[in-house]
Order: structure tokens, then C-alpha cells, then sequence
């Protein structure tokens, strides 16, 4: 049996079911269905999206499974998000291990609270 294709062939423009039929008690359904946000995705996509399923969404498996960077995972990923119709939100600040270090340091010792601490990590403090 073949996949469903959710974009056409000739022109890439997205692709409707209008038939749905029961090989068992050949019933047939006509109509306008949608396919879902998946089938908007190239074969490449959906791969990349099997491979973050698989590694539970685990960036640094992904990295490892599929040979590539940490920032080539993330590109991917905003890629697969964007091409699903979803917006991608900001980054998230880079904190270095030392400013974490330093951080986890100072709250271990009274000198800021855990609100102090969680805001200079997430880079609002």
C-alpha cells in the first residue's frame, strides 16, 4: 500500500481527501477531509520528526542518532514547527557553565533565592 502525499506532485499546493472507503465492508464516504499538519511535511521532515519521537524529544539523542550539531537539530526542528503553521517562540538564553556554576553557588549558600536564581538563568536577572 502506499503513503498518503499531502502536497501535489505537479503544482505543491496542499492536497484534500475526498473519498474514505472500508475495504472490509466496502462503504464508501465522500467528502472534504482534512489530512493534518503532518502531511504538510516533506518526507525529510517527517524522518527528522520520527527520529525526535524516538529519542523522546531529546535533543542531545537526536544529535546522536542523526550525526548532527545541537544548533542543525534546532534549525531543523524550527523548520518542521514553522512548516506545520506553528510560530516558533524566542530562543532561550545561552547561560555558560561558569555563570551556572557561579549561580547554583550562590544559592547554595543563602546568597540569592530560588526566584533569584531561576531569573539569572533564564536570563531575566
Amino acid at each position: 500500500m502506499n503513503s498518503v502525499i499531502g502536497q501535489c506532485p505537479i503544482c505543491s499546493d496542499t492536497l484534500h481527501v475526498t473519498r474514505l472507503h472500508c475495504r472490509n465492508c466496502d462503504t464508501s464516504i465522500e467528502g472534504h477531509f482534512s489530512l493534518g499538519r503532518l502531511y504538510q511535511l516533506t518526507p525529510e521532515q517527517l524522518s527528522f520528526i520520527e527520529t525526535f519521537i524516538k529519542c523522546e524529544g531529546k535533543i542531545n539523542r537526536v544529535e546522536q542518532e542523526m550525526g548532527m550539531s545541537y544548533p542543525a537539530v534546532r534549525s531543523r526542528l524550527t523548520e518542521v514547527i514553522e512548516a506545520m503553521g506553528y510560530e516558533v517562540g524566542p530562543p532561550e538564553p545561552e547561560v555558560s557553565e561558569e555563570t551556572r556554576q557561579a549561580v547554583l553557588g550562590d544559592l547554595g549558600s543563602g546568597k540569592l533565592s530560588a526566584e533569584e536564581a531561576l531569573a539569572i538563568l533564564r536570563g531575566d536577572g
